[in-house]
């Protein structure tokens, strides 16, 4: 009896020994057809972030003139010449004084009264608005500009808050130096709750409490001062004033608080007159080139997205017999104002893609 135990737990622990190993074995081998590790080259694409102390940061350069270049002709249209934005982008540059400057602590900061708050008033790590414009920017093209100009744009917005000066030629071996005079490079603190271990800030303390008050609400909100009517734009429309750091802070005071802005109207066109060529049939989405040029980031075909749907700009330019190069012409220029306060920003395609894509608008949009 006690042999052929044995012989049974001597089986077993060779049935387990196989099965160990075919499962080491399995796990080993990659299943077929599903994945594959990535290239080298393919690492190195994603391998993008620049850290604090600039490992990560490609060899390049880039002046403030070139920087300039650059921004009028890819940054100017959301970002203002001067950094200022606009009603829907916040401010990049203002707020910050030599003394900034010296002590790298942005002074308003800790104002109340100060209207609004800019990049550069808050920004303390420079690789952090580096990183940012390499991965993002344009919004309409992210990723699209080089090396070289992503140094000069960076050195052209530095200019701008007096950071940098005209003839500086920023590069990836002088972004210590630069970094030096950010104004409020000395602004970040850990001491808060995002960072655990008593090493790394208060032991992670949180930074609010979660305890529910409900009690001395306010029940009902009395205005006691307001701007009267006969008042209201007796200076201008603030919405078209430069303010203190940037025209976002101004009211439209051509019309009543709250009121809708009226509905433009394309300019009445002429009789119509026979086009030089036949219309093409009506015909599905250009699907390929929407997408080549990024339309569909801001608008899609009947909802409003970021930009108005190409059916709403279908009817504006209805019935207009220059509908077509018209359209074409502003989707190469840009613009804002004729559909609200986000600027569309000039689109660099060929004149072909452009017709194309507004004959497929002018024509009702199909899919």
């Amino acid at each position: 009896m006690c042999s052929s135990r044995r012989v049974i737990r001597r089986a077993l622990v060779v049935v387990i020994g196989l099965t160990g190993l075919m499962a080491g074995a399995a796990q080993a081998q990659p299943l077929p057809g599903i994945g594959r590790a990535a290239t080298a080259s393919e690492l190195k694409a994603w391998d993008i972030d620049v850290r604090p102390d600039f490992k990560g940061l490609p060899k390049g350069s880039g002046s403030v003139a070139q920087g300039q270049d650059v921004w009028e002709t890819k940054c100017e249209s959301c970002h203002g010449i001067f950094g200022e934005s606009n009603q829907v982008f916040t401010p990049l540059v203002g707020g910050t004084t030599a003394d900034d400057l010296r002590t790298g602590r942005v002074a308003r900061l800790l104002d109340p009264a100060y209207p609004g708050r800019t990049t550069l008033m808050k920004v303390a790590s420079l690789s952090t608005l580096w990183d940012y414009i390499n991965r993002a920017m344009p919004w309409n093209a992210p990723k699209s500009l080089t090396t070289d100009e992503v140094y000069a744009v960076t050195a052209f917005l530095l200019n701008l808050g007096g950071v940098l000066p005209d003839d500086f030629v920023l590069s990836d071996r002088n972004m210590a130096q630069a970094q030096a005079r950010l104004p409020n490079r000395n602004g970040m603190t850990t001491q808060h709750g995002l960072w655990p271990g008593a090493s790394m800030g208060n032991g992670g303390k949180p930074d609010v409490k979660a305890v529910a008050c409900m009690n001395h609400c306010a029940i009902e909100t009395t205005v006691r001062s307001s701007l009267p009517d006969f008042a209201r734009n007796a200076h201008g429309n603030l919405a078209e004033q430069n303010r203190m750091v940037g025209p976002q802070l101004g009211a439209d005071t051509t019309r009543a608080p709250g009121a809708a802005a009226p509905a433009t109207t394309p300019a009445p066109s002429p009789s119509p007159s026979p086009s030089p060529s036949p219309p093409a049939a009506t015909r599905g989405a250009p699907t390929a080139l929407l997408a080549k040029h990024a339309c569909t980031a801001c608008h899609s075909v009947d909802s409003k997205l970021i930009g108005p749907s190409f059916r709403e700009v279908a009817k504006r330019y209805a019935g207009r017999a220059d509908a077509d190069s018209q359209l074409a012409a502003k989707i190469k220029s840009g613009g804002v104002g004729q559909w609200g306060q986000i600027p569309m920003p000039s689109q660099a395609l060929p004149d072909d893609d452009a017709r194309q894509i507004s004959r497929w608008i002018t024509e009702g949009a199909r899919k």
